[in-house]
């Protein structure tokens, strides 16, 4: 005697293609600014602004940050972020207010041929948190990483950083997981790292949620 299995229709998962003929992300070094702020590549004249922003809170390198640009790990760290420039791994911007670099922000390891793109390496005097320097620095980045043919934009976080966790949600990424024991950071501590992304499909929400929210501010 035979016996059948029957197989039930199973829906298989949408998929999105692009065709040869589309363009690769181009993303280049430029000036971004709204009406909230300005930013800048990264530039030799930048450097002692922005030291002294890094050094408002040593607090935050030393408890979240996987290295640190305190005293002289500051120098060691702008030689590495100038090789990284070189590589085609970086693309950092100066956050500028009141005509001077109170932070960074960055693109991370770019890749063009599948539109990825980390927006991170970011850090504000404390004197910009909380009001509407951050989500304004994100809406142009992420509005430029868009323009310029991204497809996903990902954003990492320290999971024990939950102001930082708490805002990205905000944005309205989607968080995608949890990679254990991650890294290690320059205190010796082993990090779990919280992966957040932005699909080129999911931007025009998350875009128009970020200009509500700049709307409320005066």
């Amino acid at each position: 005697m035979h016996r059948y299995v029957r197989f039930e229709a199973v829906q298989e998962p949408s998929a999105t293609f692009l065709t040869a003929g589309d363009e690769k992300m181009q993303l280049e070094p430029k000036v971004l600014e709204n009406r909230f702020v300005r930013l800048e590549p990264l530039s030799e004249a930048h450097r002692e602004d922005l030291r002294a922003a890094c050094a408002a809170d040593p607090q935050t390198w030393t408890e979240l940050y996987p290295y640190s640009m305190l005293g002289e790990a500051f120098d060691l760290s702008w030689a590495r972020m100038a090789r990284d420039v070189e590589a085609g791994q970086l693309i950092p911007l100066a956050v500028m207010a009141e005509d001077r670099c109170q932070g960074m922000s960055c693109y991370i390891a770019p890749d063009a041929a599948n539109g990825v793109v980390e927006v991170g390496g970011t850090y504000y005097a404390p004197a910009l948190r909380g009001g509407a320097v951050n989500p304004a620095a994100k809406r142009l980045m992420l509005g430029n990483a868009f323009e310029s043919g991204c497809n996903r934009a990902v954003l990492r976080v320290d999971a024990i950083n939950a102001r930082s966790r708490a805002a990205v949600l905000k944005l309205g990424a989607v968080q995608e997981g949890i990679f254990r024991r991650d890294r290690i950071t320059w205190t010796g501590r082993v990090r779990d790292t919280v992966i957040f992304s932005i699909l080129a499909d999911e931007w025009p929400a998350v875009r128009d949620r970020l200009d509500a929210r700049l709307a409320e501010f005066a």
